[in-house]
């Protein structure tokens, strides 16, 4: 499998190779060893904060809201809504992206105004809609709990913390949200009864007819590039996307390509969460998605047949894989 220049610049950036004795560093079959940045390394403890911190509650200003609210593993680390539900019943404008593989990923969000997973965790906690906090009230609401205290020393050796030592924690427990050994892992390794007949078929599909590579390939089938689909188009005043990061004419109506990795599990689809199922999606692409000023000069009718596209959608659901349901866990109890 080859990797995009996106994957490889990822892996050449500097950070620090992790090989650890600890079963949650443990990597699927398809995927790469984890590295971490050499500003926030490791630690066993550091993880274990920071999924504390992921699930809790007490981030947000009413104390309803957490990254997992929005992020949650029983939806695929995504929370199945086409735009997520903030404080107060507050709906955000763009769809939840998953957490899996963020790993290998850049820049973050759909737009990727976010350099790292550490400078993502600290948006939404400030963002009103989202939950509706400051970063100074969270971190002083932290300091307040004494079990908080106990763990930030453990881990950072003062109780003195501050945003910074929050995002670290919270960006360590989201890097080892992994999935791999998917029946395409296996398929490629060598197991030719990993997929099903349906599946190959899907595959051949994926790669030659629809070319769905061009954009979904490498490790984690997505080149980290922003491209307009023409999703949301058709609306009096659409989502500028990257643009809006940018300003440059050229990133105009375009987001992130997302990994594929889970994506049956991970619906509604698109920065809008507009098409509901995996069918929805193979359609859209085979109409050639909408008219506009930027879109992106691949997308173009496919004129899949209506066996084509069930095989296809049959092998991007060959995409799931394991890796993350025995590790993690949602705290049974919070610091107090």
């Amino acid at each position: 499998m080859r990797l995009s220049i996106f994957t490889r610049l990822a892996l050449l950036a500097p950070a620090v190779l992790i090989f650890a004795q600890d079963p949650a560093l443990e990597v699927p079959l398809g995927l790469l060893p984890i590295r971490f940045p050499k500003d926030n390394p490791y630690t066993p403890a550091k993880r274990e904060l920071g999924r504390l911190l992921y699930y809790d509650k007490r981030l947000s200003a009413d104390g309803t809201v957490s990254c997992a609210t929005c992020h949650d593993p029983k939806a695929g680390f995504t929370d199945g809504k086409a735009v997520s539900d903030g404080i107060r019943g507050q709906k955000g404008g763009r769809s939840a992206p998953t957490v899996f593989n963020r790993a290998y990923s850049l820049n973050q969000f759909w737009d990727g105004r976010a350099a790292s997973l550490e400078e993502q965790a600290a948006g939404p906690m400030a963002n009103p809609i989202e939950m509706g906090n400051t970063h100074d009230v969270v971190v002083s609401t932290l300091r307040g709990i004494p079990g908080y205290r106990a763990r930030f020393k453990e881990v950072f050796g003062s109780e003195e913390f501050g945003l910074s030592e929050v995002t670290k924690a919270i960006a360590t427990y989201e890097r080892i949200v992994l999935s791999g050994n998917s029946p395409y892992d296996r398929y490629k390794a060598g197991n030719k009864k990993a997929m099903t007949a349906a599946q190959i078929r899907g595959m051949d599909v994926y790669f030659t007819q629809a070319k769905c590579d061009q954009c979904h390939e490498g490790i984690n089938l997505t080149t980290n590039a922003y491209h307009n689909l023409g999703v949301g188009m058709d609306k009096a005043s659409p989502d500028e996307g990257r643009f809006a990061v940018t300003k440059n004419p050229a990133d105009w109506g375009a987001f992130k390509t997302p990994t594929l990795r889970e994506i049956a599990r991970t619906a509604p689809y698109m920065h809008d969460g507009s098409l509901a199922t995996l069918e929805d999606v193979v359609e859209y692409y085979d109409k050639g998605g909408i008219a506009n000023k930027n879109l992106d000069e691949r997308i173009k009718p496919l004129k899949l047949t209506a066996a084509q596209k069930k095989d296809l959608v049959e092998f991007l659901k060959a995409l799931s894989g394991e890796g993350w349901q025995s590790k993690l866990v949602p705290p049974t109890a919070f610091p107090q």
